[in-house]
């Protein structure tokens, strides 16, 4: 009876330890709100909408722990519309993310899937006060060519003394590269940053190649250096970015015509600025606002800006409650639109409240 009792004690350490050592956790964030938008062909367009300040999304991540201070890990991520239920890509399922990888505490970590790219990550983590989210998201004037690439190797360091890398390589895996040429629907990136208290700092290159099956037209190249500092009283935000090549400064409407007039090429040569803030009101409450000017270098000038403004409240740890609103001022029929996190917007304004949950 001792040596049973013993030995089912031993069992049982031994699934704790096996436990302890690899976990899975299911994640997300549920965001719905109202939306007005302003100024479009259409006309006024108020709309309850999904994914406004963060996209909705669902997901699975875990790690294990291989020893030696080696571990395995994986994400799977998918994004859905409160408003409707729906997939927000019909027709896939881990849309957002989807990857796997092993990590070391010494020599870094590769991961291989569908990921962000080393640009975006600057531009939403670095560079703005608004997240890429609410009214005011960045993404409304930088390119929108660089957030996600599918057939992805990342390859990110450990952080030394506050500095840390990473770099990027993705292709199309669609047989034609293999056929015609490596080059079709490749992309590739970096970034390099330096983070130590107050002082955030983060430097990113992007470059996409327009080489199809039966053309070559270059490639889109994009710099980004992006900075901010928390001086306590307020958090100050300062972005800039050189676009360079063919549909390096595509926009996030995809170029459609969002108002009363065909709207201006996008530029293969331009270059986008950000000034912002955030800044802590009382012990739950922060107000962000940011200037964005985007400098159209190809001879069109279709030069845009953008000025927004917007507060968040945070009813506890994991639930928050928004507003903001954002104007664009299109010059020489530039065609940028005020979206949010995950739509592109249908007009030169637009106003949003909402709720956004994690859990």
């Amino acid at each position: 009876m001792k040596k049973t009792l013993i030995t089912l004690a031993v069992l049982a350490a031994a699934t704790g330890v096996a436990q302890a050592q690899s976990s899975v956790v299911i994640y997300g964030t549920v965001d719905a709100g109202f939306v007005s938008e302003r100024g479009g062909v259409n006309g006024n367009v108020n709309k309850i909408d999904s994914g406004i300040a963060s996209a909705s999304r669902i997901g699975f991540k875990g790690t294990e722990d291989l020893g030696s201070g080696l571990s395995a890990l994986f994400v799977l991520e998918s994004g859905f519309g409160v408003d409707n239920g729906q997939q927000d890509v019909a027709g896939t399922l881990f849309n957002r993310q989807a990857y796997v990888g092993l990590s070391s505490k010494t020599a870094g970590t590769v991961t291989l899937g569908r990921q962000y790219t080393p640009w975006y990550n600057t531009l939403s983590k670095v560079a703005d006060p608004f997240a890429a989210g609410y009214a005011g998201s960045a993404k409304n004037l930088f390119p929108a060519n660089t957030t996600r690439t599918s057939n992805t190797v990342l390859y990110t360091s450990p952080n030394f003394n506050g500095f840390d890398a990473d770099v990027a390589y993705s292709t199309a895996n669609n047989g034609q590269e293999s056929l015609v040429s490596s080059k079709i629907g490749r992309q590739m990136g970096a970034s390099v940053g330096y983070a130590n208290g107050p002082l955030n700092a983060r430097l990113a290159y992007n470059t996409t190649s327009n080489e199809t099956a039966i053309s070559d037209a270059g490639s889109a190249r994009n710099w980004l250096a992006a900075a901010n500092y928390d001086f306590a009283v307020a958090k100050a935000y300062v972005a800039y970015g050189v676009n360079k090549g063919l549909n390096s400064s595509t926009r996030n409407n995809g170029n459609v015509n969002a108002f009363n007039y065909i709207s201006a090429k996008t530029s293969d040569d331009s270059t986008t600025a950000l000034i912002g803030a955030t800044v802590p009101v009382g012990p739950a409450g922060t107000v962000m606002a940011s200037v964005i000017h985007v400098n159209d270098k190809s001879g069109l000038n279709a030069d845009a800006n953008q000025f927004a403004v917007g507060y968040s409240y945070a009813l506890s740890k994991r639930t928050s409650t928004y507003a903001s609103y954002a104007k664009i001022s299109n010059k020489n029929n530039a065609g940028y639109t005020v979206g949010n996190n995950s739509n592109a917007g249908t007009g030169d304004k637009a106003f949003n409240v909402g709720v956004r949950h994690s859990f």
